[in-house]
């Protein structure tokens, strides 16, 4: 059974050892490779202003953040929902830092303490389409997810859509985000069939499909000055 969560997280700025604080975490459930709905979903009071820049990017004001909970008051909760599963992360190094610093203002101990295994899939788009464009939304356009409500980064609906995108990168498999299941555990079976037991019908082409066969042959022996493949590789084919 493999337990996997999708992470990402919006933030003040772009440097955790300078100050800045996560604003917003965004987790998404996969079990065995589907989304359970068993998601996480927080936004946090980071007592400072985003940068100017950030704002335009995530669209979180200081009056909207006021009165939601400092991550040290939650951090306990959060460890818990991540530990043992592994994480996947697009661009891992940023959100490792941040969550790694907040949890050691919280005096706990860092990720790799607690989860398993993080996967980076900027690393895996790169490896997999070298040279050309990997950010979250070109991605998306290159395995047509959805992403015409982002209008904003968001924690919550980029971690939807980089699980879309994850399952594409690994497996090419259609889009899931709408393929939500329960928490029951999937479960499956290799069944092995012998397929001596079966029969299989041979339709034998009927006159009209032999004469029209025939005709088409004729006007590629005319095309090929008598070159045609097919009669020298099945000598007389509707016999």
């Amino acid at each position: 059974m493999s337990r996997q969560i999708v992470l990402d997280t919006e933030t003040t700025g772009l440097s955790a050892e300078n100050g800045d604080r996560i604003i917003e975490l965004g987790c998404v459930e996969l079990f065995n490779r589907k989304l359970t709905g068993n998601d996480l979903h927080i936004y946090f009071n980071p007592e400072r202003e985003s940068h100017e820049d950030a704002l335009k990017v995530h669209g979180l004001t200081s009056d909207f953040l006021r009165d939601k909970p400092k991550f040290g008051t939650v951090a306990n909760d959060i460890v818990e929902y991540l530990r043992d599963a592994e994480l996947i992360i697009h661009n891992a190094a940023f959100d490792v830092g941040f969550l790694n610093k907040e949890l050691e203002l919280a005096g706990l101990p860092p990720l790799h303490s607690f989860v398993g295994e993080i996967t980076d899939t900027l690393s895996m788009a790169k490896a997999a389409y070298p040279g050309k464009r990997n950010s979250l939304d070109s991605l998306c356009d290159r395995f047509g997810v959805d992403r015409s409500n982002r209008t904003f980064h968001g924690a919550k609906l980029d971690a939807q859509l980089l699980a879309d995108v994850y399952i594409n990168l690994t497996r090419g498999q259609d889009a899931l985000l709408i393929d939500i299941v329960s928490n029951e555990p999937v479960q499956g079976a290799v069944v092995m069939v012998d397929l001596r037991s079966f029969v299989l019908p041979v339709l034998t082409a009927a006159d009209h499909e032999l004469a029209a066969h025939e005709e088409l042959l004729l006007q590629l022996d005319k095309a090929s000055n008598g070159k045609t493949i097919f009669r020298q590789a099945v000598p007389n084919p509707v016999a």
